[in-house]
């Protein structure tokens, strides 16, 4: 650490963040490294360490022993100014040295409001921010994460995108980048040769044309990359790389603890879910290899927690067992297991028991919808006879707080699916007064909402989003409908998912407002303290576009959409035939009933699928 970076530190929020030096970071030999990468996470240490991804891609590209991979966060704003001030360009925290100077910078693209901040950090860096004043081969600039299913309004900063699971596909960009440095290639031929790899998307060799009224023409692809780009996928989790070391962080970050991954995917089919679509086909980690990692994670770290991570814990097959293999060896070493991702239709007692046998957390349900007959349309498979079940499990068990999750929103939503929101959280507190087993303590019940958001690659890719103002109208009914003060409720800000809606739905035209927003001061927009709708608002402006093309308008049955050239396994046909399903109340059994033949399970050592 320079004389300089100790002086600016002494005058910031937590120091910490930007100090490096973690115990079981990795730290390597530069004389023996031949390829350098920067694994930038848009947003803060705290919640850039709280990401697995990160843990998992950063210690798969160590592996590699000519490769040293460097973690760099954004910095919040006073570290920003002191840098700026300094003239520090951003720097990795293993090394201290500027990212600028490194082979490959890549950022995990996780939510549409960390965009602001690539830019920023591109910025901090003294990199040019647009792919096309970056002529030189290194530093390439590449991106990965579930924000990526949709690429294009990030395609005029971006030099190439990685879609999909990470773990093989980034190794291999990254070798062909040693071998090009090595040889002396040019950026466009390596480009075009990157393109050739399954699951690279490169936004340079594709060309969007559009109509008179906005919607997307055509895309054409050049110098003969391929019409559509597939994600990748690792189809025997046990034998791709995963942490046995979690690397312990100098502060407190968002989620402290070990976390184990169970399984990717999920067979439930929720119509709304982005992650429920684009991570399919299922695939799980053996019980055996869990229990193995779980314990070397534990070990070498010291954490007294562990949770256990997927889409959805308790559809985990070989759950007690994994369960009680943990609590056997942590049980006496005082560390505690949490299970979030719980689904309110399959809370057993027995779960119960093993998630408070250390130490008891609060529970947490998302039925999504208050009404049966809405919860049908979003196909969310999940009864309030189950949900009453499993709260009385809950409070029988001694539980006392409860969370109760739903959006607003929801395409045929209306105001009496609001107001059976009001009703289910009253059902919930008289469920508590008659199976609470301590009733002293009292109980705690919180109903959060959030604005529906239509994404990419989900059956509901196609509706609109309601108005801010429409959104506010059903939040002041469900308020007023809520009167029990063991009820709380909180809703999020709809502000910022219009924006959201618009970026997750958005084109190339987008990289014009992103732009905008950020030589207008937009960074880390996902912090309430730093978003600013007006600013959003009049970058759209200026740049002659409107947010709710993207997000409040109906697509066509036949439209073009600008997320098409990019290929998940599921079919569109398939999506579009759930969109109608949900518009007739019809649910879809999920994946472990029946495969319906979406399309994802084709990516399964490549087999044929029937259309």
């Amino acid at each position: 650490m320079t004389p300089k970076l100790e002086r600016i530190l002494t005058r910031v929020q937590k120091p910490a963040r930007y100090t490096g030096g973690e115990y079981n970071e990795i730290v390597k030999d530069l004389s023996a490294v031949d390829l350098r990468v920067a694994f930038c996470f848009p947003d803060t240490y705290e919640i850039g360490m709280s990401n697995l991804g990160l843990q998992i891609l950063y210690g798969a590209i160590n592996e590699d022993p000519g490769m040293w991979c460097e973690r760099c966060f954004a910095p919040w704003g006073d570290m920003e100014d002191e840098l700026r001030r300094e003239k520090i360009p951003l720097y990795a925290l293993e090394s201290g040295d500027p990212i600028g100077d490194f082979d490959a910078i890549a950022f995990s693209l996780g939510y549409e409001m960390a965009y602001t901040s690539v830019l920023n950090m591109l910025d901090l860096a003294g990199v040019p921010v647009r792919r096309a004043d970056r002529t030189a081969l290194t530093p390439l600039v590449f991106a990965g994460g579930t924000s990526c299913v949709n690429p294009e309004p990030m395609a005029d900063f971006i030099d190439l995108f990685v879609l999909g699971e990470g773990e093989e596909l980034d190794l291999e960009v990254l070798r062909l980048l040693r071998r090009a440095k090595g040889e002396g290639w040019t950026k466009s031929r390596f480009l075009r040769a990157a393109a050739d790899i399954e699951g690279v998307y490169v936004p340079s060799l594709y060309e969007p044309e559009y109509n008179g009224d906005g919607t997307l023409r055509g895309v054409t692809a050049l110098d003969g990359a391929p019409k559509t780009v597939t994600k990748r996928i690792i189809e025997d989790l046990d034998s791709a790389y995963y942490p046995s070391r979690a690397i312990v962080p100098s502060t407190e970050i968002v989620h402290d603890r070990v976390v184990l991954e169970l399984f990717r995917g999920c067979v439930r089919g929720c119509r709304f879910c982005q992650a429920g679509f684009v991570y399919r086909p299922v695939r799980r980690h053996s019980t055996e290899f869990l229990l193995e990692k779980a314990k070397s994670l534990l070990q070498s770290s010291g954490y007294e927690e562990i949770t256990l991570s997927s889409l959805s814990t308790s559809d985990f097959k070989g759950l007690p067992e994994l369960t009680d293999g943990l609590l056997e060896w942590c049980e006496p070493r005082k560390i505690s297991l949490s299970l979030p991702s719980l689904r309110a239709d399959n809370f057993s007692m027995g779960l119960m028991e093993r998630v408070q046998r250390v130490r008891k957390s609060g529970l947490t349900f998302a039925p999504e919808a208050g009404s049966q007959r809405l919860r049908d349309v979003i196909n969310k498979n999940v009864t309030e006879e189950a949900l009453m079940n499993s709260c009385r499990i809950a409070f029988e068990g001694g539980w006392n707080t409860l969370k109760l999750y739903f959006m607003l929103g929801l395409p045929t939503e209306t105001d009496e699916d609001v107001l059976a929101i009001a009703e289910l959280a009253e059902r919930v507190l008289h469920c508590w007064r008659q199976y609470a087993a301590n009733k002293a303590r009292g109980v705690r019940i919180t109903v959060s909402t959030s604005m529906f958001v239509p994404k990419p690659h989900t059956p509901f890719q196609w509706e609109a989003q309601v108005s801010v103002e429409e959104y506010l109208r059903r939040v002041k009914l469900l308020r007023e409908a809520i009167n029990s003060r063991s009820i709380t409720y909180n809703w999020h800000a709809p502000d910022v998912s219009l924006i959201e809606a618009a970026l997750s739905r958005g084109d190339r035209r987008l990289g014009a407002v992103i732009e905008n927003v950020w030589r207008d001061g937009g960074k880390l927009d996902s912090w309430s303290d730093y978003f600013s709708f007006e600013r959003w608002m009049g970058a759209f402006e200026k740049a002659g576009l409107d947010p709710d093309f993207y997000a409040a308008r109906v697509r066509g049955d036949g439209e073009l959409f600008p997320w098409d050239v990019i290929d998940v396994g599921v079919r569109k046909a398939y999506l579009a035939r759930e969109r109608r399903a949900a518009y007739e109340g019809v649910i879809t059994p999920d994946c472990r009933v029946k495969c319906m033949g979406c399309g994802a399970n084709c990516l399964l050592e490549r087999r044929a699928c029937d259309e």
